[in-house]
Parts: C-alpha cells; structure tokens; sequence
C-alpha cells in the first residue's frame, strides 16, 4: 500500500528535470514555494522516520540530513546554482557507516558504506580489510549490491605494506567504501518508506563489520 512518498518521488522527478532545463535563479525563486511544499517537507518526513527504523534494526541513533538544493560553486568550473536531485543522509558521530538515498531521473536508490576516510581513519579501515577482508568481501557480495564510485578514486596501486597480490586487494586501494542498490520494481505497492526498511537487512551484514571498526 502507498503510503504516500511516492507521490514525492514523482513530484521530485518532475520538478528536477524542469530545473535541470531552467538552472537559474529566476526559475527556482518562481518555483520555490512548491518545492518547499512538495518536495522539502516530505522529504525531511522521510528522513526522520527512516531514521527511527534504522535505530530500531542497528541499535544506534542516527541523525538524518535533507542535502541543500543550492549548490556550493566557490571551487566548481560548473557554476549552475542549483541541484538537480534529492539526496538524504543518515549519520552518527566520528566515522561510523552512514546511510543514503538518491533520488533523480537516472536513479533510485539505498546506500550505506564509509566515505572520505583519511589518516588515522584510512589506516583503520585498512587493518579492518587486512584483519577480516573475507568476511567483508562475502558481507558484501551477499547484498546484492554495488560498490558505489562516490567518494575519492581508489589508488592505483595497493598501499604499503601490503603485498600487491592480496587477496583483497581492490578493497585496500580504496579510500571510500559505500554500497548502493536500486530499489525495486514496483517499490511503489509496499510505498518508499517500507521498501526502504525491507532494503536495510541485505545491508546489514556489511553495516555491522564497517561498525566494529568504526562505531561512532
């Protein structure tokens, strides 16, 4: 049964892809009352109850984020103003596995991994993935998902001191780990929120080996 989010998609796909064609300010000031109205509010909904069904399956408490729709341009050669997607996040402190979900007209998706890992957190991982990488490695596998390209390129190389032949060699060269899935066909009988609960125990396997090392 719908439970009404996927009303929300529909809208969001809708208003997206007229702001993909008119990325203006203009466009956005004229519209914004209605993207407030049908795509910021329930989105924010979305994230809050989400966010209280993944405290129930972890055991842990995580904050959840609606992204901005204005985009940061100081750095970018691309300097349209706005977004053209609805991403959300649902994260818990330090480096612990963070959840997300992406809407636009290429995809839809669930996701969870660690992003953007560095230094000591990067080190970490690293030793988590020599220690344990074939319990990861088949966590993964077993999801059914893919291994996402956000966040930095992997190395070319596997890093020291690790031998180049490991046997997980393609997880060590990564200085991310994130995980996506497509949501189902006809996702929109159970309606977006239940679907996305039925999504998180194929996940979860691997959430609970990234939380060991990264608890948050």
């Amino acid at each position: 049964m719908s439970d009404g989010f996927d009303t929300l998609i529909t809208r969001a796909n809708a208003f997206f892809t007229d702001l993909r064609a008119n990325n203006t300010r203009d466009f956005y000031e004229a519209h914004k009352a209605a993207y407030t109205t049908d795509i910021k509010k329930p989105a924010e909904l979305l994230a809050d109850l989400f966010a209280e069904d993944l405290a129930k399956r972890t055991g842990k408490a995580h904050k959840p984020k609606l992204f901005r729709i204005h985009r940061d341009v100081r750095f970018s050669k691309d300097k349209t103003p706005y977004n053209t997607h609805l991403h959300l996040m649902w994260s818990r402190p330090g480096l612990g596995p963070t959840w997300f979900f992406g809407s636009s007209s290429d995809y839809l998706i669930l996701g969870m991994g660690i992003m953007g890992l560095e230094k000591d957190g990067l080190t970490a991982y690293r030793q988590m993935v020599d220690r344990q990488g074939d319990n990861l490695s088949d966590a993964i596998e077993a999801s059914g998902a893919q291994i996402s390209d956000w966040g930095p390129d992997p190395l070319k190389r596997v890093p020291k001191p690790y031998d180049q032949d490991h046997p997980q060699a393609e997880l060590l060269r990564r200085k991310a780990l994130a995980l996506s899935t497509d949501l189902p066909a006809g996702w929109e009988g159970d309606g977006l929120l239940k679907t996305l609960n039925k999504m998180i125990p194929a996940l979860l396997p691997t959430w609970k080996v990234l939380d060991e090392t990264f608890p948050g």
